[in-house]
């Protein structure tokens, strides 16, 4: 089993920065993909980022273009997510997903297997 947590959110000033941690523990010989999702009160959790095994390649979502980056460290089971000029619409608790897959370029897993608990952002304006 594979266990996510997340760490690093807080309340920020609108246009302030945060990084984002996730630590995988547990089963985590298989090759992952690793994600990024968020969920706002009364709203569905939407993609964020995504970043591929092998580091090739990454995905995001079109509202954080520019102003996030998602990254990763292998040896370690370490996921972060970059967040610069933070806005009040990004208030929502961030979640960390893992999926499995058989091929280190791909972005997008078989399935999201594992997430995380979330850390609340909180973005003021």
């Amino acid at each position: 089993q594979v266990q996510l947590v997340e760490s690093g959110g807080g309340l920020v000033q609108a246009g302030g920065s945060l990084r984002l941690s996730c630590a995988a523990s547990g089963r985590t010989s298989s090759m992952y993909v690793m994600g990024w999702f968020r969920q706002a009160p009364g709203k569905e959790r939407e993609f964020v980022a995504a970043i591929s095994w092998s580091d090739l390649n990454r995905d995001y979502a079109d509202f954080v273009k520019g102003r996030f980056t998602i990254s990763r460290d292998n040896a370690n089971n370490l996921v972060y997510l970059q967040m610069n000029s933070l806005k009040p619409e990004d208030t929502a608790v961030y979640l960390c997903a893992a999926g499995r897959t058989a091929l280190s370029w791909k972005v997008v897993p078989t399935t999201w297997d594992h997430w995380g608990q979330g850390t609340q952002v909180t973005v003021s304006s």
